[in-house]
């Protein structure tokens, strides 16, 4: 194979929009990890009374992931997260104002290839419809992170009296130190009390955004791929039903385009172990590549293909304590279609032809 080396005269801001994306690829790759082994540390050494007193607060603090975290305007407007965001680069659209009064689902879509593993012995949240539905385990997609876990393009701005959290696998939350990381930029606990108490909150102005797709349609995902896991998704819907919060498509063009995947038909003995391995662990491992950091031949970085995540217009969702089927299957397809023309009123501005459409299973 014939590597491509990058240029020794590559201009500094490039340079740091690389180093941005590094440190993102290292923080939900590796920091879990490091903080975890950085803990243990300290549990054996001299200062082992440190680890003592933030076991004490860990346990004092243990329900915040549930309870709307705890964010950081701080940390979300750090100078980094917008050489993170010029890397793509990556835009933010609405389509409507929403209301700051309302509370608000937001169904982010396509879900994207990245995806690291969970311990074995953790088990999904229970009340998905299927395992890791609505977040990564790990890596988080660009488009969904940049966007609402950082203000590098103008989140408050554009929906102001809004604050979004980005749901996350609840396992994350109980790794010492990453947790106060990761609640810093508004993740969230992606367990039914914590979305609950997120979409239930009387004054309104919370955005819970929920990668649909999850785990099984990361093994799809790769350049060109409009095929979404959706029509067996309803967990999200019911509960929207049940608090009277407002659902919210959101596509993300591009985000498919950042990595390619080895290729994994259906049937082929690679996606056999794939799927054995989601059905045992609850999560996917899709082998996906890109560049490196001195090179464009293979690596672990995201290729530079412009994301446009666009937010479409709100679903009104009349509240209905206890939803029936047909209720849950009514507002479902009308989530579909609304999904479904948000991409096709937009896709002839990303570069997509008129016969390309999105495909739901």
């Amino acid at each position: 194979m014939r590597i491509e080396f990058a240029p020794l005269n590559v201009p500094l801001r490039r340079r740091l929009q690389t180093a941005a994306v590094v440190q993102w690829i290292f923080s939900f790759l590796a920091l879990a990890q490091c903080c975890l082994a950085a803990f243990v540390l300290l549990a054996l050494s001299d200062w082992w009374m440190v680890a003592l007193l933030y076991a004490g607060w860990l346990w004092l603090d243990w329900d915040t992931p549930t309870n709307g975290g705890r964010r950081s305007q701080w940390m979300r407007r750090w100078s980094v997260w917008e050489h993170f965001r010029d890397y793509f680069p990556l835009t933010l659209l609405k389509t409507v104002d929403l209301d700051p009064k309302k509370n608000y689902i937001f169904g982010f879509h396509p879900h994207g290839n990245k995806h690291t593993c969970t311990p074995a012995l953790f088990s999904p949240a229970p009340w998905c419809v299927s395992p890791c539905m609505c977040l990564s385990s790990g890596v988080l997609v660009a488009g969904a992170f940049g966007n609402f876990c950082t203000e590098a393009t103008g989140f408050s701005h554009l929906f102001p009296g809004l604050k979004p959290h980005l749901l996350m696998l609840p396992f994350w939350f109980r790794v010492p130190f990453f947790r106060e990381y990761i609640m810093c930029g508004g993740l969230v606990s992606s367990s039914k009390s914590s979305l609950s108490y997120l979409v239930s909150r009387p004054e309104g102005g919370n955005v819970a955004v929920v990668a649909v797709g999850g785990a099984s349609e990361a093994l799809d995902a790769r350049p060109g791929a409009l095929t979404l896991q959706v029509q067996n998704r309803k967990g999200f819907i019911k509960l929207a039903l049940k608090h009277g919060a407002q659902l919210v498509p959101v596509f993300s063009f591009g985000e498919n385009e950042l990595f390619d995947q080895i290729e994994n038909p259906t049937g082929s003995p690679l996606r056999r172990l794939q799927n054995r391995l989601q059905s045992i662990m609850g999560i996917a491992m899709p082998l996906f590549h890109a560049r490196g950091v001195f090179q464009y031949s293979f690596g672990l970085i995201p290729y530079r293909k412009p994301i446009r995540t666009i937010v479409g217009k709100p679903i009104p969702v009349v509240q209905t304590q206890s939803p029936s089927s047909e209720d849950i299957e009514s507002l479902h397809k009308v989530y579909l279609q609304n999904l479904a023309e948000l991409f096709e009123q937009h896709k002839r501005s990303y570069g997509l032809a008129d016969d390309q459409h999105l495909a739901f299973i």
